[in-house]
């Protein structure tokens, strides 16, 4: 990009598509590619440059670690084993696949076909988690599918390496220094990501300012991708193991006040990288396309041949591994609609640009590398067409299928657990009435407001309204203290309900940000 001017106005554009596609409630990646693609084409737009630099040091690593810190421990440990033949066998047989077609289709030849199947191997965990927001799946299934796109990584960075190397040299393949690269890769990342994790809970259990909480946090996935690099190893299998790590613990580092401020923080930082970099495909398209040479102007045809022979091999793959999963599971019947689901969730996006940027642009003899800029346009259009086609078209297929969760679902589900810890807040008092320690005026306004959180859970209500007291400014000293103590044996009373299998993640999370909300009140008052 050329100018300041040119970033800033990319970021507003960015943030004012966004904006509407979470007002008309369409994915946001979908229409921000979209307003990408159409800016392109307008006369005197500026053309787009992307750095490889840019993505895969800036971008990448706080939206990799933000999708793997929203990943819960529970779900992922019930799926790793489809996960590992998901990570590793489908990536290698899309790889393979995309291959042979690319071969047998374009001009390229075998090598740089083999580059441009390594490439688009795996599916992308920031497409993936910014189009599976909004969606009712079932916690497996959405489980399922994000981790996949996390993990996959490894096995589609090996083979582009090795991919890479065979096309700059002219050489053949050698697989056995591939597996233990591959090993090195992820093995390494492993291990660097859960150090990264390791250091930062220390530092952050000893930690209570809040800006310094913000800026560990902002830091954190730049440091695991960096160190991750610096050693050689999986940069991006770092970054997600030290997200999947601190996400399932980060409830227990800090207070509700710091919690607050780091989803808003994250949230935004999040929020303006999805939108500048989903942008950043659609812009970057039409400049790919003129710098192609003569023999490449059937890119369209060739980009949806690669995208169909994707989704197809993805289908044939999910299919007997789904039927197996059930029938283990004691399904009586196999649901077909679940690989479908699946396959249509397996989107490309940030992940294969960034691999196909990383590309030599010269062979080790000096000469330029051919049918690189067609490997390029083609990976940038199979992504433009699987975040349009697929993204717009997610959403219904999930309501159709009849697998998403109904609303009627969730909300009993929270209300269910709001019942829970009401009645264990109330416990508390219980006992604390039968101490005799605390004014019974104080008990009576802890108790109204926990009977109105009962009251409202078993209407079913969202909110929760406490009543109003008339105490005296030391009584309301000793009610906000004692709230605190309910509110620690409420988060108690959720986590054992999350720990054996009551409620689900969604449901811990967004009752454990009205607990935080209202201690935060009442660390204010």
């Amino acid at each position: 990009m050329r100018s300041v001017g040119t970033v800033l106005a990319l970021v507003v554009l960015a943030t004012v598509v966004a904006t509407f596609a979470r007002r008309w409630r369409i994915p946001a990646p979908s229409l921000l590619v979209v307003a990408g693609l159409a800016v392109a084409l307008l006369p005197g737009t500026p053309e787009i440059q992307i750095s490889p630099e840019i993505i895969g040091l800036v971008v990448l690593p706080p939206l990799l670690y933000a999708s793997a810190e929203d990943m819960p421990w529970r779900e992922l440990r019930a799926v790793w084993k489809p996960v590992g033949v998901l990570a590793i066998g489908l990536v290698l047989a899309s790889a393979a696949a995309v291959a042979a077609v690319a071969a047998v289709l374009t001009p390229l030849s075998w090598q740089m076909a083999f580059v441009l199947g390594a490439v688009l191997a795996s599916t992308d965990p920031v497409a993936v988690t910014a189009l599976g927001r909004r969606l009712a799946l079932p916690p497996r299934v959405q489980v399922l599918v994000q981790a996949e796109s996390l993990f996959n990584d490894a096995t589609s960075l090996v083979l582009v390496r090795v991919a890479a190397g065979i096309a700059v040299a002219s050489a053949a393949a050698d697989w056995g220094s591939a597996g233990g690269e591959f090993l090195l890769l992820a093995g390494g990342g492993t291990v660097i990501g859960a150090a990264v994790a390791g250091v930062i809970t220390l530092v952050r259990r000893r930690t209570e300012d809040p800006v310094l909480e913000t800026v560990i946090a902002l830091v954190t996935p730049y440091a695991a991708y960096l160190l991750a690099e610096i050693a050689h190893t999986s940069g991006v299998t770092s970054c997600v193991v030290a997200g999947v790590v601190l996400g399932g613990h980060g409830d227990r580092l800090t207070n509700a006040r710091i919690r607050l401020q780091l989803h808003a923080v994250y949230g935004t930082v999040v929020f303006l990288l999805e939108s500048v970099v989903f942008s950043l495909i659609g812009l970057a398209l039409p400049s790919q396309v003129r710098a192609l040479a003569d023999g490449g102007r059937a890119w369209p045809l060739y980009a949806l041949a690669v995208a169909a022979t994707l989704v197809a091999v993805r289908l044939l793959w999910l299919a007997p591994l789904s039927a197996v999963v059930q029938r283990k599971g004691g399904v009586a019947g196999v649901n077909w609609r679940v690989p479908m689901v699946l396959t249509w969730a397996g989107t490309r996006g940030v992940m294969p640009l960034a691999a196909a940027l990383s590309i030599p642009e010269v062979m080790e003899n000096g000469a330029p590398l051919t049918d690189r800029s067609l490997v390029l346009v083609l990976t940038t259009s199979v992504v433009v067409v699987t975040l349009v086609v697929q993204g717009f078209t997610l959403a219904p297929l999930v309501r159709r299928s009849g697998i998403a969760l109904e609303p009627h679902h969730t909300a009993r589900e929270e209300a269910e657990a709001r019942s829970h810890l009401a009645h264990a807040g109330l416990a508390r008092l219980e006992e604390l009435a039968e101490l005799e320690v605390v004014p019974d005026v104080v008990l009576d306004r802890l108790r109204r407001g926990l009977a109105a959180r009962l009251e409202d859970a078993r209407d079913r209500l969202a909110d929760s309204k406490g009543a109003d007291g008339t105490a005296t400014e030391s009584a309301d000293r000793v009610y906000r203290q004692l709230r605190r103590d309910l509110i620690t044996v409420e988060t108690g009373e959720l986590q054992r309900l999350y720990d054996t299998h009551t409620i689900s993640d969604v449901t811990r999370r967004r009752l454990q940000r009205a607990l935080d909300l209202e201690e935060a009140r009442l660390t204010d008052a």
